[in-house]
Formats: C-alpha cells, sequence, structure tokens
C-alpha cells in the first residue's frame, strides 16, 4: 500500500483544524490567503518551466505533439488546457489531453484506474505516440502509477517526456526529463488537491500552452491570431484583431476577412503590404506561419 502521509498535500493545514466551525468569511479569507502562497511558490520553480517550455517548443517546431497525462483532478486540468488551445491558437492536433478512465472520467470519478500503469500505454498507443512528442505527466502527489506508466513508455519509444506536480522529490520526477516540482503545500481541506494543487497546475499549464504558441507563430504582438472563429463572439473578435494589428476601420476589417476565409494572420498581411489573399497566404507560408518575418 503507497504510503502518502509524508506528502506536503496529504498534511493538514493547521490554520484549518476547525475548518467546520469557521464562518463562510473565515473559510474564504483563508482559501484566498492560501492561494496567494501558490502564485509565489511558483516564482522558485521558473527555470524548470522555462525549461520544459523549451523542450515543448522544439517539440511543436519538429512537428510533434503535447500529450498530457494525468488522473482525477490533474488529468481534468490538463484535457481542460488541451481543449482550449484549439479555438484559441488554431490548433489540431498541437496539445492532446489523456485521463485515467477516458471520457467517462471526465464526467464521474473512476478511482482504480488511476493506479493502473498498462492503461497508460494502451491510451498512448491509441494516439500513436511517436518518439517525436513530449509526454507531460501531471499528478498533484507526484506518484499516480497511471502517471508513471505513461512517461516509462514514453521514455520508452524515445519520446521527450515532462511532468508537473506538487510535492518534492517525487517519483513522477525521477521519470521525466523536465520535472517540475512545486509545494503547494497542505490544503483547508486536508487531502482534497483540487484547490491549491489543482490552481498550481492550471496556472502552470497555461504558462506552457500560451509560450509555445507565442513561439510558434501563434500570435503577433499580443493579439491571438490564430483564433478559430467558431462563434458569433470570435467572428467579432477576428475583427477587433485585425483593427488592433493594422489600424484599419471595421468594415475594412470585416471585408478583408470575407477574402480570406477569415484568417486574422493573412488578413493583416493582405492590408499591411496591400497585397491580395493569394500572395498574403504564399509569403505566411514561406515564413512558416510568423507575421513578423512577413512584414
Amino acid at each position: 500500500m503507497a504510503n502518502i502521509s509524508n506528502l506536503k498535500t496529504e498534511i493538514r493545514n493547521e490554520k484549518t483544524m476547525d475548518l467546520d466551525l469557521l464562518s463562510v468569511k473565515e473559510i474564504i479569507e483563508i482559501m484566498n490567503d492560501e492561494d496567494n502562497k501558490v502564485i509565489e511558490t511558483i516564482k522558485e520553480a521558473l527555470p524548470e518551466i522555462e525549461k520544459l517550455i523549451t523542450a515543448t517548443i522544439e517539440v511543436i517546431a519538429d512537428g510533434g505533439r503535447i500529450i498530457y497525462i494525468g488522473a482525477g483532478t490533474s488529468g481534468v486540468i490538463g484535457l481542460m488546457d488541451a481543449v482550449e488551445c484549439k479555438p484559441t491558437f488554431n490548433c489540431d492536433q498541437e496539445f492532446i489531453g489523456l485521463i485515467a478512465g477516458g471520457a467517462e472520467a471526465f464526467n464521474s470519478a473512476i478511482g482504480a484506474v488511476e493506479d493502473s500503469k498498462q492503461l497508460a500505454i494502451e491510451d498512448l498507443k491509441n494516439i500513436n505516440l511517436s518518439e517525436k512528442d513530449i509526454v507531460i505527466g501531471i499528478a498533484a502527489s507526484g506518484r499516480t502509477p497511471y502517471v508513471i506508466g505513461g512517461l516509462e513508455y514514453a521514455k520508452e519509444i524515445g519520446a521527450k517526456t515532462g511532468s508537473v506536480c506538487c510535492n518534492y522529490n517525487t517519483e513522477i520526477s525521477k521519470h521525466s526529463q523536465n520535472p517540475v516540482e512545486v509545494n503547494a503545500g497542505s490544503e483547508i481541506l486536508t487531502g482534497s488537491t483540487r484547490l491549491k494543487a489543482g490552481t498550481c497546475q492550471k496556472i502552470i499549464l497555461n504558462m506552457i500552452s500560451t509560450v509555445t504558441m507565442i513561439k510558434s507563430g501563434k500570435v503577433y504582438g499580443n493579439l491571438m491570431v490564430d483564433v478559430q472563429p467558431t462563434n458569433e463572439k470570435l467572428v467579432e473578435r477576428c475583427k477587433r484583431i485585425v483593427m488592433e494589428a493594422t489600424g484599419c476601420d471595421k468594415d475594412i476589417a470585416k471585408e478583408t476577412l470575407e477574402k480570406c476565409n477569415y484568417s486574422c494572420k493573412v488578413a493583416i498581411i493582405m492590408i499591411l503590404l496591400g497585397i491580395d489573399e493569394k500572395e498574403a497566404t504564399k509569403r505566411l507560408e514561406a515564413s512558416k506561419g510568423f507575421i513578423r518575418e512577413v512584414i
């Protein structure tokens, strides 16, 4: 049986020994204070986070994929970050989230699946994991067998590996080329790692996905120029992005976007350089999607 009593994420928080007796105001004030500690603690891990992101940038540049793998809350957070990248950055398969137990585990907890290394191997085989990819294991405890199994298999086939956990000197770090360990500390509700640990993991994954996409040509200035206009709000966002990037009015932005199938990148180049859609697309492709290289 696994010993988790020595994990920082499992130790009782001395501030909340009488949690059930505290007022609503007192509880949320403590939660807010504890969440603020997470932000400060992450600063200590920035060099390790930078190393991991450098690896993910290289993987994407080489045509590989970033695969998050986790169980429970950690798996949900990885899946959420991966799914959100598609509309934000027009990603197809660059980010994939795997959760122990699959889609069913996203809606209801399936406890035993996180203890299976073999299940992780099967899940990675099902997405045709290759040596060009990177597998990033996510586990608050840093000891989840499902995650360890995934990292072991990734190493076996020559894929890069990374990990994010909320304890120090963890088991998953031993199986990771680019480990990130952050001491999120004890939870206000003992062992409920969906709280501070979950916040910590989400912040770090935000850094990984966002910075990787910035350095992959998906951003111009601070504008997300590869956004997918999949709904009315995003159609309007595309217009605003083109207006901000070029200084044109809304009518010109709309007219130009309609000529290039609502590609913000192409529209920006068309307006700034005074060229047609065909030439703008050609130049963008030659620059591998980086607007600044075209401009």
